[in-house]
């Protein structure tokens, strides 16, 4: 049987990790991952503008026209979507928010609010936590490489060494992984596209899901769907 899977990237660089990396990775474990798409922010005069994973609405109602497209059920379909600035009006946010200190209770809370609203097991909801960029943060060496930056790679370590997972670096708005990345290197946002999944590839996903305790479950459960 073979095993579909759909995928619904916040950005650019999410979409192009999921191509370059996530797709081949899957592939190894019988689960074909089908062309990565933008997920929806907002829908004008019939046209869907994609990107930004901002409006929990545009988003959802793009998951469910796509789950009632594909009706098999050897399809899947997940998600990578910021914790960082999630929307408002995201099902469960209020709850989950006495659960601050415990990270990773947080967003698997979340993604089971998610699960539920949607009300499809095919869905297996991915927040990131807090962001994509904090995968970069398991190995900084790699990542001032892939940026050219040397000089940045004392600083980004210090940040590191501070926390026991990257994916514990907060999601304040100037001290997310990305913002402190872009601190030390300034040119990182024009360069993430291409260094993000660059990076990752050379980091590898191995020290990458040991590292990052909750990318490493969403991992696992997807090359499980491969399993008979």
């Amino acid at each position: 049987m073979t095993v579909r899977l759909h995928l619904f990237a916040e950005g650019q660089t999410e979409q192009a990790f999921a191509r370059q990396v996530l797709a081949p990775h899957l592939a190894g474990h019988g689960v074909y991952l089908h062309n990565p798409v933008l997920i929806a922010h907002k829908k004008r005069k019939g046209r869907v503008h994609r990107g930004g994973g901002r409006n929990f609405r545009a988003m959802q109602n793009d998951i469910l026209r796509r789950l009632k497209q594909e009706k098999a059920e050897a399809v899947y379909f997940t998600s990578m979507v910021d914790l960082y600035a999630l929307p408002r009006d995201f099902p469960g946010r209020e709850a989950a928010e006495d659960l601050r200190h415990v990270p990773h209770e947080r967003v698997t809370s979340l993604e089971k609010a998610w699960s539920e609203a949607t009300g499809d097991p095919r869905f297996l909801p991915y927040l990131q936590l807090h962001e994509f960029e904090a995968c970069l943060f398991t190995d900084i060496v790699k990542l001032c490489d892939a940026c050219e930056a040397d000089r940045a790679e004392k600083p980004l370590r210090r940040i590191a060494n501070q926390y026991k997972s990257p994916e514990l670096i907060d999601d304040g708005r100037q001290t997310a992984p990305s913002k402190r990345i872009e601190q030390h290197i300034p040119a990182y946002p024009d360069l993430k596209t291409a260094v993000g999944p660059e990076t990752t590839a050379q980091i590898g996903l191995a020290a990458i899901r040991a590292a990052c305790p909750h990318f490493g479950q969403w991992l696992t459960r997807l090359e499980q769907l491969g399993k008979p």
